[in-house]
């Protein structure tokens, strides 16, 4: 089988990571494997250079010009996306193309394969992000995927709620989860030097990316939270870059201006796996509005504040704890995370995204596919 892999950002490729490397041994396949979306950009942190280093062939860069974050841009960013990735698969005729997530990058290459008659593999379908517009694009993924890998017995029941017939949709747990496993750790004293940070004695990690389905409630959701995390005076706070979506200059210029204000506060464009686990390791709480916080945090038996309505709809774990963006509730949430209390309720707390191989077990089952017979798809329907 000639598969094809994408990889848009910098948070999915460390998530497809493994898996690639396990079709890259099995002589089953033929890999191809493209990079584009936000891996392309100087901005965030140009990490087609880090996926260099993992020493993975890469077939074809396809940037997408991703600049600016105004729906003009991004919609531009996307039809470019369309008419590159049909031009590569009308060349290289790819038997099938494997794609994780919910991403506008990722579409324009789903769209491009269905135009171009080629099966879809969809990793991590039936999920519920209810506050960004990847919720619609994840599901509209779904229906134009012929081969289904999602993370939880939930996510699959929901896929096939969809239409999707029972003999494609396989529950094999999440990568992210997976991944934890596999990573080889970077001691304490080791992440300070490579990160070139004095971590205090309480550490602190945020995501926080836009809320792309708000219009204008982004920068007074922002402030307060910064206003809020302002106040840990004896924590080190270490932000991740925002995803680039719909208003991610936004975030980041007011992060950025959080940095330089607060000197026990830093700014990472890109962690890459190792160095993000590492320190998840070593972390006191974790804060934002990112699926990381629910899906690989509680496997690290950390407690997580889940912030807005980002990612209301997912399953979450005992770790997690909802807030709103108001300043007083995230101090009072920020209190019950970091108690003695809490911290028992979690301490042996079982991920429920985990479940066992699943690199593997994506292998087994795209060898198992006909992949010649499974473009032409019937609605199932729920009686």
């Amino acid at each position: 089988m000639k598969i094809c892999v994408i990889t848009g950002s910098r948070s999915e490729f460390d998530l497809l990571k493994n898996l690639i490397f396990e079709i890259k041994k099995d002589k089953y396949f033929k890999l191809e494997f493209l990079v584009t979306g936000s891996h392309l950009s100087k901005f965030f942190g140009k990490t087609v250079e880090y996926i260099k280093k993992n020493k993975l062939k890469i077939n074809k860069l396809v940037d997408l010009s991703i600049s600016k974050d105004d729906v003009k841009h991004i919609s531009k960013s996307f039809s470019t996306g369309v008419e590159k990735f049909s031009s590569i698969f009308s060349q290289s005729k790819p038997d099938m193309i494997l794609i994780l997530g919910d991403r506008y990058e990722i579409f324009s290459c789903v769209i491009s394969a269905t135009l171009n008659k080629i099966p879809i593999a969809h990793i991590h379908g039936g999920e519920r992000s209810e506050g960004s517009m990847d919720e619609g694009i994840r599901h509209s993924i779904t229906k134009l995927s012929h081969v289904h890998f999602v993370s939880t017995e939930a996510y699959k029941k929901r896929v096939l709620q969809l239409g999707e017939n029972q003999k494609n949709v396989y529950n094999v747990g999440s990568l992210g989860a997976e991944a934890i496993t596999k990573v080889k750790y970077i001691n304490k004293k080791n992440l300070q030097n490579l990160l070139k940070i004095n971590f205090l004695k309480k550490i602190v990690l945020v995501s926080f990316h836009p809320e792309t389905l708000e219009k204008t409630l982004n920068k007074k959701n922002l402030d307060n939270f910064l206003q809020a995390i302002k106040t840990l005076n004896d924590f080190t706070i270490i932000f991740t870059m925002p995803n680039a979506d719909i208003g991610f200059n936004l975030v980041y210029k007011n992060i950025s201006n959080f940095v330089k204000k607060n000197k026990n506060s830093f700014l990472i464009k890109s962690l890459g796996h190792q160095k993000y686990f590492s320190l998840c390791k070593y972390i006191n709480l974790y804060i934002g509005n990112s699926s990381s916080g629910i899906i690989e945090l509680p496997s690290f038996n950390k407690p997580s504040i889940n912030l807005g309505k980002r990612q209301k709809g997912r399953l979450k774990p005992k770790s997690v704890i909802d807030c709103d963006y108001n300043k007083k509730n995230i101090l009072k949430k920020i209190k019950l995370a970091l108690s003695k209390k809490f911290s028992k309720r979690i301490r042996n707390l079982r991920n429920p995204y985990y479940n066992g191989q699943t690199s593997k077990k994506i292998v087994k089952k795209l060898k198992k596919t006909n992949y010649k017979k499974i473009l032409y798809k019937e609605f199932s329907d729920i009686i």
